[in-house]
């Protein structure tokens, strides 16, 4: 038996017990018909996300392209399409044949696949937690894993990681939006060699997988993404504005226009000259973002009575957090941002849930109350929490 560690919150860590000859993914049901199921019950937001973007489809189950990852992460609403495709064996065998080595990821990896890859839902809720959690939880579990202490695990012992991190997000994220019924899942267990499994482990599956690689793996891949959303307001320049920076982050919170508005009006009025974010700056503070839990433990405990903070108690936090130093413009910007009254002072309760939506990028339950004061009542329940 083994106390496997995984973790959904920063220092908040989760543990299960896992025998490893019982470890198995857990038997779903096939989608079958596109709008079928969708019928029988109410799907939890991440299932709507992965079977709106989901475009292909193999032996009566529903997968999603690495592009089809991207998009969802991304956009609003999935490419225009009129149906999914189905996937011969050839083809499939086809994608498995093409697949790169993980010697060969870089930044760029997704986006050079496009639409020759497999991704199910199991490793698509994985791939989420990769970009909105921060590295030390998967540091913890690989090593939990990792029997010899060779800083290796080989298929199985990564499905064994998969099935933890995807079936904790599945549970939590049922819980906190929509009520399921137990046991109606997206996908079945059967045999496909997915991109995301061949990519680690070889054509053969008989490879071994390096904390290290992995490491690079998830760097990677918040990089990726993180040029998608940089590069749609840069328009090919090395930098944003600091009120695209504001947009970028407010784009998936629930502030209603009014207020949304006012936020970047404000912004605006602040601004005694635009120098610009870089995308060093921009990462540095998104994957900042997935410290988020650890960043309000590290406050609670330096204010005590959660009082609001500084620029520089801000800088030494976030340093604390991630071992990295935001730099001084981008700090000033986001206390410009949040800032409401202008008195230097950030109420950091408040900047946690709205960047927390960000994090999330929509998918979490809120309240149906609108503008501030749905506001006050998610920071309410944040607190009580």
């Amino acid at each position: 038996m083994y106390a496997i560690a995984g973790f959904f919150g920063g220092s908040t860590f989760i543990y299960f017990l896992v025998n490893p000859e019982r470890v198995k993914l857990k038997r779903l049901q096939t989608l079958g018909d596109e709008h079928l199921d969708e019928k029988k019950r109410e799907l939890a937001p991440r299932e709507k996300r992965f079977t709106k973007f989901s475009s292909v489809e193999f032996d009566g189950q529903v997968y999603m392209t690495p592009q089809d990852f991207l998009d969802s992460v991304v956009e609003s609403e999935p490419k225009p399409r009129l149906k999914r495709r189905k996937l011969t064996e050839q083809e499939v065998d086809t994608i498995r044949v093409s697949t790169p080595s993980i010697l060969s990821n870089d930044s760029n990896l997704f986006r050079s696949l496009g639409w020759k890859g497999l991704i199910s839902y199991s490793e698509y809720l994985f791939l989420l937690t990769v970009l909105t959690k921060p590295t030390s939880g998967f540091r913890i579990a690989f090593a939990m894993l990792d029997q010899d202490g060779n800083q290796n695990i080989d298929k199985a012992e990564f499905k064994t990681l998969e099935t933890i991190f995807s079936s904790a997000a599945r549970e939590k994220n049922s819980g906190e939006d929509e009520v399921v019924d137990s046991g109606d899942f997206l996908q079945k267990d059967h045999e496909v060699d997915t991109t995301l499994l061949v990519h680690f482990f070889g054509k053969r599956g008989d490879g071994g997988l390096k904390y290290q690689d992995f490491f690079t793996f998830m760097d990677n891949l918040q990089t990726e993404v993180l040029h998608m959303e940089f590069g749609e307001f840069s328009k090919g320049s090395n930098m944003i504005t600091e009120l695209d920076f504001a947009r970028i982050l407010l784009r998936y919170t629930f502030l209603n226009t009014e207020d949304y508005d006012k936020i970047l009006d404000r912004l605006y009025l602040r601004l005694e000259e635009e120098k610009g974010i870089s995308f060093q700056e921009f990462k540095d503070f998104c994957q900042f973002l997935n410290n988020l839990d650890d960043f309000q433990i590290a406050m609670r405990m330096y204010t005590l009575a959660d009082k609001p903070i500084t620029q520089d108690e801000f800088a030494r936090a976030v340093y604390i957090c991630t071992g990295k130093q935001l730099t001084s413009h981008i700090i000033q910007t986001v206390f410009q941002i949040f800032d409401e009254d202008g008195d230097g002072l950030l109420s950091y309760q408040e900047f946690v849930m709205m960047m927390k939506d960000r994090v999330n990028r929509g998918l979490k339950h809120h309240s149906r109350q609108e503008g501030w004061t749905g506001f006050k009542h998610c920071i309410r329940q944040e607190m009580r929490n």
